[in-house]
Order: C-alpha cells, then sequence, then structure tokens
C-alpha cells in the first residue's frame, strides 16, 4: 500500500472541541495521543498530516474565476462601453458595435489574467515565508515546516522561537514565554512542565503549556504537539473573526490616487469634447461614442493589477537571490533606503568563528596572549579548566556526535555545527587540542543552567565534577569582571588583586585592538544545587581570556563601495569593543578617518538632540544593546531617512519594527525577529541588503516607466481630439481606434517594461524618494512626450484629409499613435540612456510585446475589411513612409531629450 502523500489537504479541518490537555498527567496525554517523547516517525507524521489537515488557520478562499467575471462586466467602465456599443448597433454601425465588444472581451480577459497572477505570485510569496518548526522525529532532531505540525509531535522551544502549535511542556529549563498576542498580558510568564494546573483554568495560568504565537523571551523547553490549526487556542479566536482584509500597500494607494486623478482629466476631456462638438453642431451619436472612448481609454484600471504584478516579480526575484521580503511594501521603501545599519558577525562577517588566542591567569602578566595550543603546552591544567568550562557552559554541538543537535535532515559533516557560531569555536578548539566536547558533557551531565541574556552578558551552567558541585560562567570580560574575586593560578585560586584586573582589562584590549572578539570564562564551587531564583554567578574564579576571529566576507566592501556611490551610508552595529569594531570598520571601508565610533556606555550619556548631532557623522556604534538600536533607529528617522536595520536576536524586534526596513537573519535570527521585520536573509549576507536595495529601486523604476508609458499617449489622444474639436475639425480618430490603440499597443508592452532589468547605473544615482510616481523632471518629460506625439498625429491627419480625405487622415493618425507608442516602448527601457545602450541586460518580454503589437497593428492596416470596420481607408507607400516617419520621429525626440538630461547632469 502506498504511503500517504505528504502534500496536506487544501483546507485545514474543521475545529473541535478542545480537551483540558493542561489538567491530564503527562503519561496519560502521550498514551491519548499515541505518542512518546521521542517523537513521531515520519510515515506517522505523514499519515496523521492526511487525516487531521495543515497546521493553519482557515484564510480567505481566493476569489474564483466566476467572481472574476463578474466584477470584470460590473464594473463600471465596461458597462459604459457595452452601452456604447449598444448605441453603435441602434445606429446600425454593427461593425463598430462588434469590435468595442470584442475589446470588452479582450480587456476582461486581461484583468483576469493579471488578477489571477497577482493571486498567484503573493501565494507563491506567502509559501516562501512559511514558518518551521524544531521537532524530533525518528528520534532525530529536524526542521520541518510549521504547516506539516500534528498532534502527537515533540517540539523543541528556544530563546527566541515562536511556538507553532499549542503544546503540553514536556520539559522545561527557566521557560519564559510572551503570551500577549493571546492574553492581553506583556509580561512574560513562567513555564513549568512539573506544574499543576486545575481543568478550569484559565488560559493565562495554564504553566504547563505553550500556546501558538506564543514567544520565548527565555530558557529552554520541550513540548508535546496538543492540538494545531484550528483547533488551537488562537484558531479558536481566529474562528470568531471574518478573514483577512485585502492586501493594501502605500504604492497601490498612490496608483490608486494617480487613477483618481487621470480619471477626473479623461471625464473632463470627454465632456469638453462633447460639449464644443455640440456648440459646432455635430451628430449627437458618434459625438458621444468618441467622449465615451477618450475617457475609457484614459482611465487606467489596470494600473495597480499591474504594479502589483510587478512588485510580486520583483519579490520573487529577490527570494532566488536570498532575500525573501515578507510585506510587499518594503519593496517600494527598499529602493528608497539611505542608511543601512547592520550587525557585525555573519553579516560583514563569515560567521565562522575560530579561538585565535587563550591566555590563562599567569598569561595575563605578559604582552602578548599565546595561540590556544602553546598554552596547552605551557599551562594544561589551566587549558583543562578553560575547555571545561568552554564545552559545558555552551549551547552548541557538532551535528554528527551530539545527539542533542542534529544537522535540519539529518545531513551534516563532523564540521557541521549546530547552534551559536562563537560558541561552536570553543569547541573546536578544545576538539583540535585533543579534548572530546561529547565526552566530557556525558561525564558531567548539566544540572541547572541560567541562560545567557543580553542585559548580564553572560551564561552560567551547574555541573557535577569529582563529587562536588561546580558553576561554568562564560561571558564579556566587562560583565563577568566585577563578580570575579579569584584567579586561577598554576596552584589553584587565589585571591584577584587590582593589578590583576588592570591586567586582564590591558590583555582584552590588546585582543580586541587585533579586531578580536574576547570571552571571559570563570568557576566556582557549590555547596548544594542552586534553588530558584538564586544568584550563582558571584566570588567567581577567573580563569582566563580567548581572543575569537569572525574574518570579513570578501564582498562586503564592495557592496559597501557600491551603497556609497548610491548615496546609501553604511552604519555598523555591534556588541564588540570600540576598537574592534573600528578595525574591522576600517577594513571593511566603513570607518573612515574623521568619523566618530559611539560605545553603548557614551549613547547612554547622550540627549535625544545631541544623539541628532553625532549621528551625522557615526559609522560604527560599538557594545550597544538592542534598546541602543531602538534610540538609533529613531535619531536617524527623526533626521529624514530611510532607515534599513538588520537584527536577529528577540529583543531586537522593536528596532526592527521601528525602522523602514527591518531586516532579520535568516540562519541566525529568532522568530520573533522574522515575524517583526519585513525582510529575511536566507543567508545572513551583507551583499544580499545591497541587492535588495538594487532590486527595490528597479521596480519602483520599473512602475515609474509604466505610468510614465501609459499617461503620455493619453496625454496624446486627449490634445489631438481636443484641438480638432476646438478647430471645428472631423475627428482625426474613430472611436473603436482610440479603444484599440489602448488595448493593442499599450497593455501588453507595459506589463514586459515592469519587469525590465535594472540599468547598470542604477546604484549610480542618489535613492529614490516616493513621494509622488512622476518626479518632476520625469512628468516633464511626459508631458513633452504627449505634446511632440498630439503634433505629429495631427499633422499626419491634415496630410492624409488633404490628400485622399478623413478617412485617410485618421487611418494616418492611428498609425502614428500605435507605432509611436510602440517605439516608445523601447525606448522607455531607460530614463537616461540611449535606446541602443543595453547596460541593463535583454529584455525578451518586451520585444515579445512589441512584436505582438506589430501584428495586431497590421492586421487592421492591411486587412482592407477590418481598417473600413474601424473606420479608415487604405494608405499609399507615400502615405505608410510621412506615418511612420512621424512615427519614428516621437523616438527621435526622446532620444534628444535623454541627451540633454544627460549633459545638465554631468555639468
Amino acid at each position: 500500500m502506498p504511503s500517504p502523500s505528504p502534500t496536506a489537504p487544501a483546507k485545514p479541518a474543521a475545529p473541535r472541541a478542545p480537551k483540558p490537555w493542561h489538567a491530564l498527567p503527562l503519561d496519560e496525554v502521550l498514551a491519548d495521543l499515541n505518542a512518546s517523547r521521542e517523537g513521531l516517525s515520519d510515515f506517522n507524521a505523514r499519515t496523521r498530516l492526511a487525516e487531521v489537515g495543515p497546521n493553519e488557520l482557515n484564510a480567505k478562499p481566493p476569489r474564483t474565476l466566476a467572481q472574476m467575471v463578474r466584477e470584470q462586466v460590473g464594473d463600471p467602465m465596461v458597462l459604459i462601453l457595452l452601452v456604447a456599443a449598444a448605441l453603435s448597433a441602434l445606429l446600425q454601425e454593427w461593425a463598430e458595435a462588434g469590435i468595442i465588444f470584442i475589446i470588452v472581451v479582450a480587456n476582461a480577459v486581461i484583468g483576469i489574467v493579471q488578477e489571477r497572477k497577482a493571486q498567484s505570485s503573493l501565494e507563491a510569496l506567502r509559501n516562501l515565508s512559511a514558518p518551521t518548526a524544531r521537532v524530533l522525529r525518528d528520534g532525530a532532531e529536524t526542521v520541518v515546516p510549521a504547516r506539516e505540525l500534528v498532534p502527537g509531535d515533540v517540539v523543541i522551544l528556544d530563546d527566541g522561537s515562536m511556538a507553532p502549535a499549542d503544546l503540553r511542556l514536556l520539559s522545561t529549563a527557566g521557560l519564559r514565554m510572551q503570551e500577549a498576542a493571546l492574553t492581553g498580558e506583556s509580561v512574560p510568564v513562567e513555564k513549568d512542565a512539573t506544574a499543576t494546573v486545575v481543568p478550569g483554568a484559565p488560559v493565562g495560568d495554564r504553566a504547563n503549556m505553550a500556546f501558538a504565537t506564543a514567544i520565548v523571551t527565555g530558557g529552554r523547553g520541550v513540548g508535546v504537539v496538543v492540538a494545531t490549526g484550528m483547533n488551537t487556542e488562537v484558531g479558536h479566536i481566529a474562528g470568531l473573526l471574518e478573514g483577512d482584509e485585502e492586501l493594501d500597500t502605500p504604492l497601490k494607494r498612490k496608483l490608486a490616487s494617480f487613477g483618481k486623478l487621470l480619471t477626473i482629466v479623461g471625464v473632463a476631456a470627454a465632456l469638453v469634447v462633447l460639449a464644443v462638438g455640440m456648440a459646432y453642431g455635430r451628430p449627437f451619436a458618434p459625438l458621444l461614442l468618441l467622449a465615451i472612448s477618450l475617457a475609457i481609454s484614459v482611465i487606467p484600471e489596470g494600473l495597480p493589477a499591474t504594479a502589483t504584478i510587478v512588485m510580486a516579480l520583483g519579490v520573487q526575484r529577490m527570494a532566488r537571490h536570498q532575500a525573501l521580503v515578507r510585506r510587499l511594501p518594503a519593496v517600494e521603501t527598499l529602493g528608497g533606503a539611505t542608511v543601512i545599519c547592520t550587525d557585525k558577525t555573519g553579516t560583514l562577517t563569515e560567521n565562522r568563528m575560530s579561538v585565535v588566542r587563550a591566555a590563562l591567569g599567569p598569561d595575563l602578566d605578559h604582552a602578548a596572549a599565546p595561540t590556544p595550543t602553546r598554552a596547552l603546552e605551557e599551562h594544561p591544567t589551566l587549558f583543562g579548566y578553560l575547555a571545561f568550562t568552554a564545552v559545558l557552559c555552551n549551547d552548541a554541538g557538532f551535528a554528527d556526535t551530539d545527539a542533542s543537535n542534529t544537522a535540519p535532515g539529518g545531513a551534516a559533516s563532523p564540521d557541521t555545527i549546530i547552534g551559536d557560531p562563537t560558541e561552536g569555536a570553543l569547541l573546536v578548539m578544545a576538539r583540535d587540542n585533543g579534548i572530546d566536547p561529547a565526552a566530557l558533557r556525558t561525564t558531567y551531565p548539566r544540572l541547572a543552567e541560567r541562560p545567557f541574556d543580553s542585559d548580564r552578558k553572560r551564561m552560567a551552567t551547574v555541573h557535577e565534577r569529582d563529587g562536588e558541585l561546580v558553576v561554568a560562567v562564560k561571558g564579556s570580560l566587562d560583565g563577568l569582571l566585577p563578580r570575579c574575586t579569584f584567579l586561577m593560578d598554576e596552584d589553584g585560586p587565589r585571591p584577584m588583586t587590582e593589578g590583576d584586573r588592570t591586567r586582564a582589562l590591558e590583555v582584552a584590549q590588546q585582543l580586541s585592538d587585533e579586531a578580536l572578539r574576547v570571552l571571559a570564562f570563570a568557576t566556582r564551587a557549590l555547596p548544594a544545587l542552586p534553588a530558584e531564583g538564586e544568584d550563582i554567578e558571584e566570588d567567581l574564579t577567573l580563569i582566563g581570556l580567548v581572543g575569537m576571529m569572525d574574518p570579513p566576507r570578501a564582498d562586503v566592501r564592495e557592496a559597501v563601495d557600491t551603497c556609497r556611490t548610491a548615496g546609501v551610508r553604511t552604519i555598523m552595529i555591534t556588541g564588540d569593543h570600540a576598537a574592534t569594531a573600528r578595525a574591522i570598520g576600517r577594513e571593511l571601508d566603513i570607518y573612515c578617518e574623521g568619523d566618530l565610533v559611539v560605545s553603548g556606555s557614551e549613547l547612554d550619556e547622550m540627549d535625544d538632540a545631541q544623539l541628532d548631532a553625532a549621528i551625522e557623522r557615526t559609522s560604527v556604534f560599538a557594545r550597544v544593546s538592542p534598546f541602543h538600536k531602538l534610540r538609533i533607529v529613531r535619531a536617524l528617522r527623526s533626521d529624514g531617512e530611510v532607515v534599513a536595520m538588520t537584527g536577529d536576536g528577540v529583543n531586537d524586534a522593536p528596532a526592527l519594527k521601528a525602522a523602514d526596513i527591518g531586516v532579520a537573519m535568516g540562519i541566525t535570527g529568532t522568530d520573533v525577529a522574522k515575524d517583526a521585520s519585513d525582510m529575511i536573509l536566507l543567508d545572513d549576507r551583507f551583499t544580499t541588503i545591497v541587492n535588495a536595495v538594487r532590486e527595490g529601486r528597479r521596480v519602483y523604476r520599473n512602475i515609474q516607466k509604466v505610468v510614465a508609458f501609459l499617461v503620455a499617449d493619453n496625454l496624446a489622444e486627449i490634445v489631438v481630439l481636443l484641438t480638432a474639436v476646438a478647430l471645428n475639425w472631423n475627428a482625426p480618430l474613430t472611436a473603436v481606434m482610440i479603444l484599440w490603440v489602448n488595448l493593442a499597443t499599450a497593455t501588453l508592452p507595459a506589463l514586459a517594461l515592469g519587469v525590465e532589468p535594472a540599468s547598470r547605473h542604477i546604484m549610480e544615482h542618489p535613492p529614490l524618494r516616493s513621494g509622488t510616481l512622476l518626479e518632476p523632471r520625469l512628468a516633464r518629460r511626459v508631458i513633452f512626450q504627449g505634446l511632440f506625439v498630439a503634433v505629429f498625429a495631427l499633422a499626419a491627419f491634415v496630410v492624409g484629409r488633404e490628400a485622399s480625405g478623413d478617412a485617410v487622415g485618421q487611418t494616418m493618425a492611428f498609425t502614428v499613435l500605435a507605432f509611436s507608442q510602440v517605439l516608445r516602448a523601447v525606448n522607455q527601457r531607460s530614463t537616461t540612456d540611449p535606446v541602443w545602450d543595453r547596460g541593463g541586460g535583454r529584455n525578451p518580454w518586451l520585444w515579445g510585446a512589441v512584436g505582438v503589437s506589430v501584428v495586431l497593428m497590421l492586421a487592421v492596416l492591411l486587412i482592407s475589411p477590418v481598417l473600413a470596420a474601424f473606420g479608415g481607408e487604405p494608405m499609399n507607400l507615400w502615405q505608410w513612409g510621412v506615418a511612420l516617419g512621424l512615427a519614428f520621429l516621437s523616438l527621435v525626440q526622446t532620444e534628444v531629450a535623454k541627451a540633454i538630461g544627460r549633459v545638465r547632469t554631468r555639468s
């Protein structure tokens, strides 16, 4: 019998009545779920997934094809066109009525295709940003999509993660969780797997449960899934709501506002055409049809959908380059970023820490700290203490040797580190010097712990060694030294003197000056296991220091230079000492002579006004806390900057939220940081942020190109008709000609311009200010383009009318409008570079769209019955030459305007 498919049903299972899991004994919970502490097998998990459905809330179902058709047919513009078709039929203009009907159908099809494309693109983005969960499957730790969790799965929670389902906790170690989204209480609650809870206890009092969306703010825990999807506590609340709101973005609002403006202009122009024509005594019915066609052609009803597609496709391209944008508005904001505030470790550096110096107690008197190998040779006993502390006070592990830390998917090399790279480097140091971390952990199991805290800047664990309880502590020297009263020497602990403290600080400063990260290690004996809340980090014995190096990424310096050229400042924010931060900043060209390096303590002494004054010259912030990050973001934004801020920890979430673009780390980032961010770096690289800024500029520029392309032609049509009506000429264009130009030569090229590759010069211009869709310079260019095309079309009409009558004149004007628009689609690829410059790369979609548009126009112009239905007559060879020549002049005019703009920019 084939195994069940891992693909879950499209819709979650219906919610069922909740069970009081919090009030049941653990053995009974596991028995009811047919589960164990070792987790489910992969086969069992797939079987259950097929039975209960995916672990997700009911979402608003996508609009069906029938709903889309009803909306298209019921659109006011479409109804007006149908009335126009009926009016033509009443006047026995059967060809015109038929063409209008065909155009209505074609517009509806294009609108539906656009909506379906946008819908599928957004769904793809949601799938890309789907959360994951650490679970035990087949006895090994692995990472699976959170939607594939099932009751009975065993889930591992650590600092910064988010509970992916409702869990009955199996074990906890200082676990604290933020349940504000569920209970409204802002203070984190203590969790205890052994707590006894009565059946009717409210959600906030269920200390042995972890609920979906609750955030781990400290400690660790393991729990078994008891409810998923709509059966969770959050699911019960979600069932009372109506569903998701329609996606709306600032750019879509701008487009809608711009569309309203064009609608007003189009309707006003149509009313003027109608009023002036009637004043001249023109026949009402044809005049009304012409006015309606003009108004409808000017209204850009498909522009918001087109922009959504362009943004969604841009976001998918970013995802392929390791930048996952979670919210579409971030695409627009990225193009305008003026400052990138970035972490150092893993983003600017390789996140591959290595211990290169080890200063033990006696070495603190030396001028230089030795290598770990030399420290082992000179002080084997003291190095043993150092390795003992470094390995045991450590949450990292080797993927192949530490059973509690298996690589996701089960595949890993012997050097694969699971956990923090800094802690991993300590394990490598021990292993490379003959100490087996796994054996050490087996011999000295962890009995208690106090997890790392960014305020304390240290971590402590309790172990039994040779019949006594000892504490292993590691952390920053400034956080550890005040709590040390002894120094470990060759003969054992001795009282620490002020000279010892001074020399320890001097060695740490020396290591920092070498751009090394410094960690300190200490220990002490305990008389008994510590009670809850007991301070075990006092009267410590300092063992020594280590200096670690995380080499800068090779591509960062070039990326920083690219940012500088693009008018984007790079500010490094790190927890390292100021000297270390300055050295790395100088190496990466972030710090230049004359820049300021501001430490967290200096930041604390500044008021907001002083920070605002200093931040303009600061390129490096050192020794900062997450709260400092928030102040930095606010100061930059108050100075008018558009800020991208990186972060990975729970406490980084406020700064990520406050920034214009919050950027979370995909590898080292916590679930909380990712949830607060607008973008996730799947590879944690600084260069990926720069590439995303480039892509954001490309998307916004392409939308501007689409708008400029459509507006210029609409303006030309308005000017042509208003001029002809004012001079009491017959209309230079028929109603169906106007509608056809906007269908055949505008729709496909506009979409193709939306995927235009970025210009090679796109990062040589200052950041985009997205206050308006058309900047003043671009708006002037569009107006001039529209006026020139109108003049050329009117000239063609006059030439054709004088030679062969109004019908030929209309055909020539029709040809000029259509082919000038096709040529401008090619010309519009760049607003600065000449048309023959392919510096940004090829765009086969544009050439395909141009080809289709040309074929559609030639089909009308060369097939006499079709042309007659449009109200035109065939042109002779000379008239073809005049019309195409005038159309080509529109391209020449635009190229001349570009050349003038380049000269002005250089001067």
